[in-house]
């Protein structure tokens, strides 16, 4: 059965009141603006999602993982059988293929059997037990046990460029609910109708497994205002984000000034250098830039792991990479973007880049007939290594289909400018065995700029796995320590927490003498699933 979107937000079991400002998606493809008319919550919307959810964290926060697990499941089949209405509203909004949406709607049930599978099981709490010695000298041991708890009602911020893999069912979202967090999503405001279905989705399956209703809400405005207050909300204990860095940096600034200051985890794009050595210049320099192209235009370029920048070695290497790519993107055709707001910025930059002596339009693309401005066209620009270096503003993301080249003169000299990079989520080198042996010192640098490297390959694909990092230094990420894709993720919403001496019974199952859920734990030291 299709849902009917009522354009109100979903604060536990409540909608949303009619009031204050409105606002529409608008198509980016046409321009056109749809229905309904969506209304921005006010601050006692935000106090009342704030204070259900505070309200259902007890509750929430100790239920069996098994419980938990069956709730992200639920949510993952009600998601598939409204598969059909969620592409056809997030194409409407966002211009997006309809084979990459649906490919993010198997992502996105995907990640949440993931998290399901994970905290079914159960050791992801990382239970440790220090069996008590009464008899050492010269003073006794207590047991001491601890493990990993939910931290408390968290923010989501959805994305842009992800309306279901990085939005209201996204990984901050599937994360959050796995450690035991009740989750207040502000909904973005270019997919608003997608946010709304997704919202519902996850309502219906909190009713379904008889959750309280706490631990979902949805809120829309069109706006900063929303934002600003959840991050500074007291019941409010941490927040995810993903987008642009100005954005983020504020939120950021705002959950840190708190009297309380909580964890924000913000992922805030990157330009993901990649670098061509000269052995796989010579071996395979054509196929390179020709799966590069691919790569920049992939999705419009409106990936955060769009490679962005590539280091090439001047002369033959340089000359080959950059006719190849000079072809591919002279007859590439326009392309689309996710909302005028990103096309006016992509269009800012590129005139500024161009309209300076800095970097060198190398070829751009035909453009597209007007279609209500939403619309780029793929760039290719060059800068010398040494003009790269001293301008460090040509390493800010261009989000849209651009790419700059930098070819290089020495080693040391891209060595150089690898120590000069700010943190990015990935960085790729493309070698030879015999390249690698001798650019030993780039990955060790890449290593300490960067979350993900990627050898022969392209970073635009990321993988939800076990073993996935997406995230890096700042700027790409505010906390370099943590992941906003895999099963790692769900590490950011939990603290560790500590029992001393407690008696068997008032212990948490996970910590319990004769282990019931039969968990593996860390007892003395040494890895266990016998009682403890």
């Amino acid at each position: 059965m299709a849902i009917t979107l009522q354009g109100k937000s979903l604060i536990g079991s409540h909608r949303g009141a009619i009031g204050g400002s409105t606002f529409r998606a608008v198509a980016p493809a046409t321009g056109e603006t749809l229905e309904p008319q969506f209304h921005s919550a006010g601050a006692e919307e935000v106090n009342l999602a704030a204070q259900l959810a505070a309200d259902s964290f007890s509750i929430y926060g100790n239920l069996p993982g098994k419980v938990r697990a069956t709730f992200l499941k639920t949510i993952a089949r009600r998601l598939e059988e409204i598969n059909e209405q969620l592409v056809e509203r997030a194409g409407r909004e966002t211009a997006l293929p309809e084979a990459r949406l649906r490919g993010e709607v198997g992502r996105t049930c995907g990640q949440l059997r993931m998290f399901a599978e994970v905290v079914e099981e159960g050791s992801w709490v990382m239970a440790r037990i220090d069996r008590a010695e009464p008899d050492r000298k010269p003073a006794p041991r207590p047991d001491i046990r601890s493990m990993l708890k939910a931290i408390g009602p968290v923010a989501v911020f959805g994305a842009s460029n992800f309306p279901l893999a990085f939005s209201v069912a996204g990984g901050d979202t599937a994360s959050a609910l796995a450690a035991g967090n009740p989750v207040i999503v502000k909904a973005h405001p270019a997919h608003p109708g997608t946010s709304e279905l997704v919202g519902h989705v996850i309502r219906e399956s909190v009713q379904e497994c008889g959750l309280t209703e706490g631990v979902f809400s949805l809120l829309f405005d069109s706006g900063t205002s929303v934002g600003a207050q959840l991050v500074q909300h007291p019941l409010v204990k941490a927040a995810g984000f993903t987008g642009s860095q100005t954005a983020g940096r504020a939120l950021f600034d705002l959950a840190v000034r708190r009297p309380e200051p909580i964890p924000f985890f913000g992922e805030m794009g990157s330009t993901n250098p990649l670098f061509v050595l000269p052995g796989a210049a010579a071996a395979q320099g054509e196929r390179i830039a020709a799966d590069l192209y691919a790569s920049f235009t992939l999705g419009a370029g409106q990936f955060c792991t769009k490679p962005g920048l590539v280091f090439v070695e001047r002369g033959k290497p340089f000359d080959l990479l950059s006719a190849t790519l000079r072809d591919k993107v002279s007859s590439a055709t326009g392309f689309t973007l996710l909302t005028t707001g990103i096309s006016a910025s992509f269009s800012r930059q590129a005139a500024k880049r161009e309209g300076g002596t800095k970097a060198k339009l190398l070829a751009r693309g035909s453009a597209r007939a007007a279609n209500a401005g939403a619309s780029a066209t793929a760039l290719l620009f060059a800068a010398e290594a040494s003009t790269f270096l001293s301008n460090p503003e040509l390493a800010e993301e261009h989000f849209g289909p651009s790419i700059l080249l930098i070819p290089y003169g020495t080693k040391q000299q891209l060595l150089e400018c690898a120590r000069g990079l700010h943190g990015h989520l990935t960085a790729t080198i493309h070698g030879t065995p015999e390249d690698l042996r001798g650019h030993g010192e780039l990955l060790q640098i890449l290593e300490t700029k960067v979350g993900r490297i990627v050898f022969n390959g392209f970073p635009t694909g990321v993988e939800v796995g076990h073993a996935m990092v997406h995230g890096g230094p700042y700027p790409a990420s505010t906390d370099v320590r943590t992941t906003s894709v895999g099963s790692l993720a769900i590490y950011r919403f939990a603290r560790p927490v500590c029992y001393q001496n407690f008696p068997d019974e008032a212990l948490p199952e996970e910590l319990r003498r004769q282990n019931p859920l039969g968990m593996w734990r860390a007892v003395d030291g040494k890895p266990s699933r016998e009682p403890a």
